[in-house]
């Protein structure tokens, strides 16, 4: 047998240029994975602060921390049919959160908690594709903002 003559094909390239569109791009993905991780890793502790104030002051946390993580989640799309799928890949992470603190010592799965997850979500997407102006001010850098 004799060997090919036919060329292999390059090796994987040894540098990557990052434009800024990639960047921002990754920035997205970073920060609606972060918060992802931290509500994850804030599931699995036994007990979490809350102030006190009210009997459900966890819903409201659920609801603006569901609401951040929904708006980051939309963000990673360009038309409106991607606020359907955060909103659907929001509510079902907010599930199976609740899922996992049922195998976490010391706290409980709540139907509640999920709903006022799945709310938080819903408005915070809402007023994201709803309303041109706050989305702009959202996709704004904070330094065009202080400047302008």
């Amino acid at each position: 047998m004799t060997e090919s003559s036919t060329p292999s094909p390059p090796g994987p390239p040894t540098h990557v240029t990052l434009t800024p569109a990639r960047a921002a791009e990754l920035r997205r993905w970073f920060w609606a994975l972060a918060i992802a991780a931290l509500i994850f890793l804030a599931s699995s502790r036994e007990h979490v602060a809350s102030p006190g104030l009210t009997k459900i002051d966890d819903k409201f946390a659920h609801f603006g921390v569901y609401g951040l993580l929904g708006t980051l989640v939309c963000r990673l799309g360009s038309r409106w049919p991607s606020a359907f799928w955060a909103l659907a890949v929001v509510s079902a992470f907010g599930a199976s959160d609740e899922w996992h603190q049922s195998f976490v010592p010391g706290r409980s799965t709540e139907l509640n908690d999920w709903i006022a997850d799945t709310a938080g979500a819903t408005l915070a997407i809402g007023l994201y594709w709803g309303w041109g102006w706050y989305r702009r001010l959202l996709e704004s850098p904070l330094r065009r903002r202080k400047a302008d």
